[in-house]
């Protein structure tokens, strides 16, 4: 009867230590006074400003997703955290399953000058993981335009650190200092974007391509003012590091329509999004 037992404890054992390895220090802990709500750190003498949102009923011994929304260009932290479709519509999807963060650039943008806003997101995640219960292995970024840039950049200097990212019409605007390691990436682009053109949103697309080891495949786009419907491409890739983009007939627009419109919280872009960073457990 031992032998069977111990068999037991050992499967156990293996079923709990990848639970505990990817639980950080926060897990156990009664969150401080300062860890939802707006609160500032200082990063390298510069006041940096943030958001968290922590789920109903928050329980601090399960890990969660953690999921960051840089705001795009002239806006701020507020412009994420708030409106009709918070988080770009993935906090209404996530049934308090995600703790949401919306960081603020500096100059309503994210320049990244010297990595300063990698240090910034740097020390978020230091900051969260050390005060609430994050699974480490489930950290995700998303973001339109500006943020979608930073985003990307996120992807490029830090992948051990971000299990995925989704960019939504953005263009290398933030840097991609780093190796070329892979990141899972979903990305979505406006044919008729009078800001940045559809070609910047397939650089970064393709550079993932590359990084991710995925196999070549043609990605059709619905025509100039053709009012189709979105077109998905999935690519065959290095198992676990999935690309995804999508081409809509729209211009510079984050949730957009079938027909791409802005539509807010009617958009199909939060359920695809959200669908991407859910296949990640």
């Amino acid at each position: 009867m031992a032998r069977p037992t111990l068999v037991r404890l050992l499967s156990l054992l293996l079923f709990l230590t990848p639970l505990a390895i990817a639980a950080t220090a926060g897990c156990g802990k009664n969150p401080s006074s300062t860890s939802t709500g707006s609160r500032s750190m200082t990063i390298n003498g510069k006041n940096r400003r943030y958001i968290v949102r922590l789920p109903n009923n928050y329980d601090n011994n399960r890990p969660y997703r953690l999921i960051f929304g840089p705001h795009w260009l002239n806006a701020d932290y507020t412009a994420v955290d708030g409106g009709s479709a918070p988080y770009y519509g993935l906090r209404a999807l996530s049934n308090n399953s995600a703790i949401f963060v919306a960081p603020d650039g500096l100059n309503r943008g994210w320049g990244n000058a010297g990595g300063e806003d990698v240090a910034f997101f740097d020390s978020l995640v230091k900051t969260l993981s050390d005060d609430l219960c994050i699974n480490e292995k489930l950290i995700f970024s998303l973001g339109f335009s500006y943020g979608g840039a930073m985003s990307y950049s996120l992807a490029c200097s830090r992948p051990e650190v971000f299990r995925a990212v989704a960019v939504l019409s953005g263009a290398q605007l933030s840097g991609c200092s780093g190796g070329t390691a892979p990141v899972p990436f979903y990305s979505q682009h406006g044919v008729r974007d009078s800001v940045l053109n559809l070609s910047m949103g397939k650089q970064l697309r393709d550079n993932m391509l590359r990084r991710n080891g995925c196999q070549s495949k043609n990605a059709p786009e619905p025509g100039r003012n053709s009012r189709q419907a979105p077109i998905k491409t999935e690519y065959s890739c290095r198992e676990g590091y999935p690309v995804t983009f999508v081409a809509f007939d729209g211009d510079h627009v984050a949730l957009p329509d079938q027909q791409g419109n802005d539509a807010g919280p009617r958009s199909w872009t939060p359920a695809e999004v959200w669908k991407f960073f859910e296949q990640f457990q």
